[in-house]
């Protein structure tokens, strides 16, 4: 089955133009599963085979989504396999997967996200990674990008006049995404301080690129500063943006095109909360509320 992991591989990197990190998710499970075959030949791979597989997996007590997500990968290989005549049918499609939880995403109030935010105040015009952190906590607020998004930044991606950032998201997908003056003001003073000539928008304390784990390192500090205690990741500045906008009256197609959504049903998650904000307009609006 080797061969045909390496095949559909290079699919997903050529023509599907999946990121990396997608890809590497890909190949481990499909991995994980031809472990789990052994030698059998891939004809005879059939659907009692996969609920075996799947009781396996239960057994190792992983959770309804990371087994979904094993079967979401199985069912691409398997659905290629069968479109490049590679197989006769396709022993997958009668397996259902396991139903998910609703996972309502976490996110901050607007008091919060403010108290945050300035908590990463600079203690003069020359303090380049205090300037550095301010500029970023305003950037992910100001465009709900995702920290992959965020690190990949360059300062040709900025366009202050027009107010916009050009962002590679989710499968290499480019995208345009307004961002407001504030963080742009916030990101000025950041550029023109720093010591450091480079591409990149953000750097580290050594002048390079700046990654994910720095970031989340960021954002831990200034969580401290804040004192907020409860759990805040960069992620849940993504939720925050999204639910202050529609809380604010923005319409789901609006904020899914700023997310960089897919499918609507992935925006609508966040329409749950919203919930006191439709109970604000009833209360001022049903004469009998």
């Amino acid at each position: 089955m080797d061969k045909y992991i390496d095949k559909f591989m290079r699919y997903l990197e050529i023509e599907k133009n999946y990121s990396r990190h997608t890809i590497l998710n890909y190949k481990l499970d499909l991995q994980d599963f031809n472990k789990f075959c052994g030698r059998i030949d891939l004809e005879k791979i059939d659907y009692l085979l996969l609920r075996k597989y799947l009781a396996v997996l239960k057994e190792k007590n992983l959770g309804n989504r990371s087994v979904g997500r094993h079967l979401s990968s199985l069912r691409s290989f398997f659905r290629f396999l069968s479109r490049e005549s590679l197989i006769k049918a396709n022993p997958i499609l009668m397996l259902s997967s396991p139903k998910l939880d609703k996972h309502l995403p976490s996110f901050m109030t607007e008091e919060e996200t403010a108290k945050l935010i300035e908590s990463a105040f600079p203690r003069d015009e020359k303090d380049e990674l205090g300037l550095r952190d301010r500029a970023i906590l305003e950037t992910f607020y100001s465009s709900g990008l995702r920290i992959s998004e965020l690190v990949s930044l360059s300062l040709d991606d900025v366009d202050s006049i027009a107010g916009i950032v050009k962002v590679l998201g989710k499968g290499r997908k480019e995208r345009v995404v307004p961002i407001g003056e504030v963080a742009l003001a916030a990101i000025r003073k950041y550029v023109d301080k720093r010591k450091k000539q480079s591409s990149a928008l953000f750097l580290n304390k050594n002048g390079k690129r700046i990654g994910t784990r720095g970031v989340r390192d960021i954002v831990g500090k200034y969580l401290k500063n804040a004192g907020i205690q409860r759990g805040v990741s960069p992620h849940t500045f993504r939720h925050s943006f999204a639910t202050h906008l529609l809380n604010r009256g923005a319409d789901l197609r609006t904020v899914q095109e700023l997310l960089g959504h897919a499918n609507l049903s992935t925006t609508q998650i966040y329409t749950h909360l919203t919930t006191d904000r439709l109970k604000s307009v009833y209360d001022k609006a049903h004469p009998h509320a």
